[in-house]
C-alpha cells in the first residue's frame, strides 16, 4: 500500500498496489505493542513520537514514549558530535548501553500494562533492529512496529534542524555557529551508519515509512487495527512550527441566564464581542490564510460573522449535549434530578446526562477535527466551553481527569504556539464585560447532600433578561 500526496492537495490520497494486509511472519498479535522510530537526526522521528503517544493516549490506549538520548544524557555531561562517531568504541558503549536502557524500561512498562511503549532513537542499523525484534517479539511476543522518517526535501531539513537547536538540551550551551557545524558532523557521522528499512533484508519486519513528513508513505506487514489507525494518523503529524487560536462564541442569553446547552443568541454584550473580535483579528492579530471552524449552534455563527475569513461549520464542535438537562440551569438540575448532578459532580469526566453526551463523547467525535489541527495552522475554532475544554486538553496534553475544569473565560483568545514538543499558551481578554460561567468541582459529592451543598460553586448569574437593552439603560436584571 501507499499514500501519496499530490503536490497540491493537503489529504493523502491512497492507492492500493498489492495486498500488504497478511501479518509479518514470526509475529503473533499481541495486546501490547512496541513502536520502533527509525531515521536520521532532523527528519521529525522525535516530534512525531510525541505526538502519536499523546494522540493515542486522547483515544484511550495507554502509550508513553521511551527516548534514547535521555538515557544517554545520564551517562554524558559533556557533549559532542564525537559520541556518534563509528571510530568511537567508548562512546559506542555509551549509546549501546543507553539504547538497552530504554529497551528494557520499553518492555517492563508493556509487561505491566502498558498497552504501547515508543522507543524513540536512530536505530539505524539492521542489526539494532533485529536486537529489538528478538527482544520483543521473540522473547515476549510483543508485536513491533518500525517507523521510518525520511527527509530529502531542503526546506523542511533546515526547518527541523532549527527547531532542534532551538529546543535540545544537548545545544543549549554552545552558541549558534558552533551547535550548526556539531550537528553538521553528527549528521555525517550517522550517514555512514544507515542502513534503510528494507522488506527484502528484513522480511519479518512490519514498518511504515514516511518521506519528508508523510509527503509519500509505504507500509508492509500491518495486521491489526492499531496498526491501521496508526497509518491513517501518523502522516497528518505535521512538524512544522504552527499557531493555533481558540475562543468561545460571545456571551449569550443563555450564559447571562445561567442555562446549560440550548442555541440561544448572543446577549448585547456578545455581539459587542463578536465585533471586538473581528477587530483583533483584523487589525492588531492579522493572520495569514486565516480559517476559521464554528459550530452548527447560532452563538458560534454570530461571533464569527465579522471575521476577515469566511467560517466552516463543524458539527463536531457542537457543545456538550445534556439530554433532558438542556435549556436547564444548575438550581432546576438539581431540583428535577438531584441524584444525576450529584453524579455528574462526582466524576464529570464520564458521567453522560440521559439521552445526552460526556466529556468522552465529546472526545470521541473530536478526533478528525484534531487530526486536521495537527496538519494546520493558522486556524481560529469558535467553539463552545466543554469542547474547548476538549481541544486544550489535547493539545497542552492535560490529565483527562482535568479536561471538565479547565478554565476557558468568555470573550478571551487564547493562542497556542508550538515550541519543539510542547505548545505555549497565551490568552487575550478583550475588552467586553461578561458573566462568569466556570464552576468549581464542589466538595460534597454525595447523592444525600443538600441542596446548598450541592450549589456553593454555582457561577453567579442573572434571573431575568430584559429583550430591550439600551445605552443608557440601568442595569437590566438582578443579580442571582
Amino acid at each position: 500500500m501507499e499514500l501519496i500526496l499530490p503536490g497540491d492537495e493537503k489529504k493523502p490520497l491512497i492507492l492500493m498496489e498489492n495486498n500488504t494486509s497478511q501479518p509479518a511472519t514470526g509475529c503473533r498479535r499481541t495486546a501490547a505493542m512496541l513502536v520502533v522510530m527509525v531515521g536520521l537526526p532532523a527528519t521529525g522521528k522525535t516530534l512525531l513520537a510525541k505526538k502519536l503517544a499523546n494522540y493515542l493516549n486522547w483515544v484511550g490506549q495507554k502509550a508513553k514514549v521511551f527516548r534514547v538520548s535521555d538515557y544517554r544524557r545520564k551517562h554524558v555531561e559533556l557533549y559532542s558530535h564525537d559520541l556518534f562517531r563509528s571510530n568511537n568504541s567508548e562512546a559506542a558503549e555509551v549509546r549501546k548501553k543507553s539504547s538497552l536502557e530504554a529497551m528494557d524500561d520499553a518492555r517492563n512498562y508493556l509487561l505491566q500494562g502498558g498497552q504501547l511503549a515508543i522507543l524513540d532513537g536512530t536505530n539505524c542499523d539492521r542489526a539494532t533492529r533485529a536486537q529489538v525484534m528478538d527482544m520483543f517479539g521473540r522473547q515476549h511476543q510483543i508485536h513491533v512496529l518500525f517507523i521510518e522518517c525520511v527527509c530529502d526535501d531542503e526546506d523542511l531539513l533546515e526547518s527541523n534542524t532549527k527547531e532542534i537547536l532551538k529546543h535540545s538540551s544537548d545545544y543549549k550551551e554552545m552558541n549558534l555557529e558552533k551547535a550548526v557545524e556539531d550537528f553538521r558532523l553528527k549528521m555525517e557521522h550517522y550517514l555512514e551508519q544507515y542502513q534503510t528499512m528494507s522488506a527484502k533484508r528484513e522480511p519479518q519486519a512490519s514498518f511504515i515509512r514516511l518521506v519528508n513528513a508523510g509527503e509519500t508513505v509505504t507500509a508492509r506487514g500491518l495486521e491489526s487495527p492499531l496498526h491501521t489507525r496508526i497509518l491513517g494518523c501518523v502522516p497528518l503529524f505535521n512538524p512544522t512550527a504552527k499557531v493555533l487560536y481558540f475562543s468561545r462564541h460571545g456571551e449569550s442569553e443563555y450564559n447571562m441566564l445561567g442555562r446549560i446547552g440550548g442555541d440561544a443568541d448572543l446577549s448585547p454584550r456578545g455581539r459587542l464581542y463578536a465585533q471586538a473580535l473581528a477587530r483583533h483579528f483584523s487589525d492588531k492579530a492579522r493572520v495569514p490564510g486565516l480559517r476559521v471552524f464554528v459550530s452548527e449552534k447560532k452563538r458560534t455563527q454570530q461571533t464569527a460573522a465579522g471575521l476577515p475569513a469566511a467560517y466552516q461549520v463543524l458539527p463536531a464542535l457542537n457543545e456538550l449535549d445534556a439530554g433532558v438537562c438542556e435549556g436547564l440551569t444548575y438550581e432546576e438540575m438539581q431540583d428535577k434530578y438531584p441524584q444525576e448532578f450529584a453524579w455528574r459532580d462526582r466524576d464529570k469526566l464520564r458521567y453522560r446526562y440521559p439521552w445526552g453526551e460526556s466529556y468522552v463523547d465529546i472526545c470521541r467525535r473530536l478526533e478528525p477535527v484534531l487530526l486536521d489541527l495537527e496538519r494546520s495552522t493558522n486556524v481560529l475554532v469558535v467553539a463552545h466551553q466543554a469542547v474547548l475544554r476538549c481541544m486544550l486538553g489535547y493539545f497542552l496534553n492535560k490529565p483527562d481527569d482535568e479536561l471538565p475544569y479547565l478554565n476557558v473565560p468568555l470573550h478571551t483568545v487564547i493562542k497556542l504556539t508550538s515550541e519543539g514538543f510542547h505548545y505555549r499558551m497565551e490568552t487575550v481578554k478583550l475588552n467586553v464585560e461578561c458573566v462568569d460561567t466556570y464552576r468549581k468541582q464542589p466538595r460534597n459529592c454525595s447523592d444525600v447532600r443538600s441542596a446548598e451543598d450541592a450549589l456553593k460553586t454555582v457561577p453567579k448569574h442573572y434571573d431575568t433578561l430584559n429583550k430591550f437593552w439600551t445605552s443608557s439603560a440601568s442595569p437590566l436584571i438582578e443579580q442571582h
